[in-house]
């Protein structure tokens, strides 16, 4: 045991896990939420199905005369939200296809076809969201997503104007499959986000450098300026060939001075834009 220890001082690296150990970069991630498949964000329903009115009555009763002079009693029983729930998808259903069908006695064309998936897929929806471990029901709405997305490609491949049409009348997003699908692994989330942290610490620290350029820019001019008048003067008295023109002095003053303004409005809209978000 203690000719392993030795070994294992004199070589350290070869037992220590280095790539093992936690990073000391502030950087959490936190796995994305899975969005089932059942969800509207990824069925493509943009939109839900109307709310129901309590005074509608069952469709083959609205144009009874009967009912028009009969009972409260005798009439709830002939509304549609005191009956059953088939009853109200089927409505759901004929109004929908209505919206697209051709002619009144349209019920196969691929328009009917989809806006009949839709209804069920929509009410199906609302049934899991009251009860979402309805296994039955869950299976059912998944086969006919991708029922309803296989309609739709042939739809898009055969005729891409109808195929827009129906997708504005039924309030739909086709998302087609992905070509390639890419799992999202925490190794390289983090690799993504570390890049993202180590280009925000280099902006930050050449934002805070330029600053502090900036800073010592009118010091910087107003030495040399300093050091120009005090150059030229010396080679006037030693009666040296005078390599510091008075253009060159001037112009530097001048381009202090603009750089002194511009700090001044900086500094002013600086104060008026606090002042507006403080009040």
């Amino acid at each position: 045991m203690n000719k392993l220890l030795n070994i294992a001082n004199g070589v350290p690296r070869q037992f220590v896990r280095d790539y093992a150990f936690k990073s000391d970069l502030k950087i959490k991630w936190v796995r994305p939420e899975k969005i089932s498949c059942i969800r509207p964000e990824k069925s493509g329903d943009l939109a839900k199905l109307p709310a129901l009115s309590a005074n509608e009555l069952l469709p083959g009763y609205k144009d009874s005369k009967e009912l028009e002079s009969a009972d409260e009693t005798v009439l709830s029983l002939f509304k549609l939200s005191n009956n059953p729930n088939h009853l109200t998808t089927r409505y759901y259903r004929d109004q929908m296809i209505k919206e697209v069908q051709r002619h009144a006695q349209d019920y196969g064309s691929m328009e009917a076809k989809l806006a009949k998936m839709t209804a069920s897929i929509r009410r199906y929806q609302e049934h899991m969201e009251a009860h979402p471990r309805d296994k039955m029901i869950k299976v059912r709405l998944k086969e006919l997503i991708d029922k309803r997305k296989k309609f739709l490609k042939y739809l898009r491949r055969w005729d891409y104007p109808r195929f827009e049409w129906i997708l504005e009348k039924l309030d739909l997003v086709y998302k087609p499959p992905p070509a390639h699908f890419h799992w999202i692994t925490r190794k390289e989330s983090l690799q993504k986000l570390t890049d993202i942290y180590c280009e925000k610490i280099k902006e930050e620290r050449l934002e805070a450098y330029h600053k502090e350029l900036q800073a010592q820019q009118i010091p910087y001019l107003e030495d040399a300026i300093k050091k120009m008048v005090f150059v030229r003067q010396e080679q006037i008295d030693c009666d040296v060939p005078v390599t510091v023109t008075e253009q060159q002095i001037e112009n530097a003053r001048q381009e202090l001075a603009q750089l002194k303004q511009l700090r001044e409005a900086e500094a002013a809209a600086t104060r008026k834009q606090s002042d507006e978000t403080f009040h």
